[in-house]
């Protein structure tokens, strides 16, 4: 079994910054591609940034150049550093992983934290 837990939301103002974490606890299993999603209220789910076990990183286009999306291997665990915060950043935050069995690596699977909440006043 696999789960993901997350930190660091909180309450902001525009343009301060925050940093969420994730740990994966995974035993059992290898751990890909994590990534970061969010959901606005009344919105759907959308990508924020992913980063592979090399490091290869992807991200919306909304965040580029204020959001870092950065991972420690060993812990299993993904940041998000999220600085120049604006108010339409507010959304409930939600990680993801990728995982694989190590008995058979072909085998993969998605999994999703709880989600934390982000919410940047103007």
């Amino acid at each position: 079994q696999v789960q993901l837990v997350e930190s660091g939301g909180g309450l902001v103002q525009a343009g301060e910054s925050l940093r969420l974490s994730c740990k994966a606890s995974a035993s059992s299993f290898s751990v890909n591609a994590m990534g970061w999603y969010r959901q606005a209220p009344g919105k759907q789910r959308e990508l924020v940034a992913i980063i592979t076990t090399g490091g290869h990183t992807n991200y919306a286009d909304s965040v580029k150049g204020r959001f870092t999306i950065s991972r420690d291997n060993a812990k299993n665990t993904v940041y998000l550093q999220m600085n120049s915060l604006k108010p339409e950043d507010t959304a409930v935050y939600y990680c993801n992983a990728r995982v694989s069995e190590v008995a058979r690596p072909l085998y993969q699977y998605l999994y999703w934290g709880q989600g934390t909440q982000v919410t940047v006043s103007s």
